[in-house]
């Protein structure tokens, strides 16, 4: 009753698909650490360092966008999240270099890849902040949260749901601790 040649194709593409996975799982799960220790890099003021491995990271991710389909590795929970930190790192690399929050161009990357990273930039913003003001450079803490209010002014715009909801919702909570902070400065000035 059941096509056997027919059960066989699908064993074979089912295990291809499988095969396809794990490999992007696995170099997804390297992303995800190295994107982090990059953002480690960069709030220890370590840009060369930072840089090294952020480049790294996007060759990792050229690869794979070269072997694999973008739609293939969209289906993969673990590179969604490997590039949302990349992302994130990334944005983080160009506010510390004094660069413009822009498109990257190294990558591709979609719309939800960014306004993740984008909301959780203004968490590691804050934790700069801290840094900078435990330093006595209060300077540095006020840039800080007008880069912070700039992203979030433009966050606000969009109608963001589910997963990124819960992002932005962060992002707002982040920027109050931001603005709490150079509360407390001016108070002390």
């Amino acid at each position: 009753m059941i096509n056997k040649k027919f059960i066989q194709q699908l064993k074979k593409e089912h295990d291809a698909h499988a095969g396809e996975g794990r490999q992007i799982v696995s170099l997804s799960n390297i992303v995800l650490h190295d994107a982090k220790k990059a953002i480690f890099s960069l709030h220890r003021d370590d840009l060369a360092s930072a840089k090294q491995t952020l480049g790294e990271v996007e060759a990792i991710l050229i690869n794979l966008e070269k072997k694999f389909s973008f739609t293939r590795l969209e289906e993969e929970g673990a590179y969604r999240a490997a590039v949302e930190e990349y992302a994130e790192a990334k944005m983080f690399f160009l506010v510390m270099t004094g660069k413009k929050v822009d498109k990257i161009k190294e990558v591709k990357l979609d719309y939800e890849s960014y306004l993740g990273g984008l909301s959780d930039l203004i968490g590691e913003l804050v934790r700069r902040a801290i840094k900078m003001a435990t330093d006595g450079k209060f300077g540095e803490v006020k840039k800080i949260h007008q880069i912070a209010d700039e992203v979030m002014a433009e966050l606000v715009e969009f109608d963001m749901r589910s997963y990124l909801r819960t992002k932005y919702d962060q992002a707002k909570g982040h920027l109050r601790k931001l603005e709490q902070i150079n509360y407390e400065i001016n108070l002390r000035k």
